[in-house]
């Protein structure tokens, strides 16, 4: 047994993680307000695990109703040290074909109404997390491989363009996100990483391809049931990779991002609000004086 850890945010089409041993559904109370559902714990290869539906189970919120931070602040108070946010996306790249998985490695942000949801600071707290590379290179690395071994065509990298939604994109939207090198698109992971990175917490994504957006001039443009046709096909995959993410976190050093906010926060101890400490305790309470 290992007390290293692992988080899965399940994006559309992963709603559940069967096979974990000791399995629990645990509701979890945050200073941002609830998650999108119960959590999921339990052991897998075992690793401690930790397991959100992104859009509750049933895909009852949209992309711009998601509680990200509770979503990342319930992961910190279950423990989890590193979290993959599997999502949905679409290809930007002719190379890039529906079924394949994208270890990204950078992202644009197209998204407009999120401001709040895509930090944990401001209202009494002022903190600038470096971000220049988005995703946790070793865990991204650690999750490259496992994709690999579960026998995913997995692109090594890429630009992840996230944008607003809940609508798909327009034509020229699509062809202007091609011709500043995005690899995929999709509408959530972001913010998770954002937050992430202020939560100390090392996290990457795992984007499933379900098709080519609106881009491509011979293939279909993207709709509903053609994504799910995809991800039907593609959640038995979906569920390898994370059971070989967990046996590559059982058998690896240990993956942490703690530190990296040790020198973000701007704002003097004696002005950071009684309200502020109360929500950033848990996440960066060792920083504040």
């Amino acid at each position: 047994m290992t007390d290293k850890t692992l988080g899965i945010i399940g994006g559309s089409g992963l709603y559940d993680l069967p096979g974990l041993e000791g399995r629990a559904e645990v509701r979890v109370e945050t200073p941002f307000g609830p998650p999108s559902d119960l959590l999921v714990t339990g052991r897998l290869a075992g690793v401690k695990m930790a397991f959100l539906p992104r859009h509750g189970r049933g895909h009852r919120l949209a992309p711009h109703e998601l509680p990200f931070r509770a979503n990342l602040h319930a992961m910190k108070q279950l423990g989890m040290d590193c979290v993959v946010g599997v999502s949905a996306v679409g290809s930007l790249r002719e190379d890039i074909r529906p079924g394949h998985l994208v270890l990204v490695d950078q992202f644009l942000d197209r998204t407009r109404g999120r401001t709040q949801e895509s930090t944990f600071f401001g209202d009494g707290c002022v903190a600038h997390a470096h971000f220049a590379d988005p995703v946790w290179e070793p865990l991204r690395q650690l999750a490259l491989a496992a994709a690999r071994a579960a026998g995913a065509v997995a692109h090594d990298g890429g630009t992840y363009v996230c944008m607003e939604g809940p609508l798909f994109s327009t034509r020229a939207e699509s062809r202007l996100y091609r011709s500043w090198g995005g690899s995929v698109i999709g509408m959530t992971n972001l913010q998770e990483a954002k937050l992430a990175r202020e939560a100390e917490i090392a996290y990457t994504t795992v984007a499933l391809v379900t098709d080519y957006d609106c881009w491509h001039e011979t293939e279909a443009d993207v709709d509903v049931s053609a994504v799910l046709a995809v991800l039907r096909q593609n959640g038995d995959l979906a569920r390898a990779v994370v059971l070989e993410i967990a046996r590559g976190i059982a058998a690896s050093p240990p993956i942490s991002a703690a530190g990296c906010m040790q020198h973000a926060v701007m704002t003097h101890p004696s002005e950071i609000t009684a309200d502020a400490r109360r929500r950033l305790h848990l996440l960066i309470g060792k920083y504040l004086g």
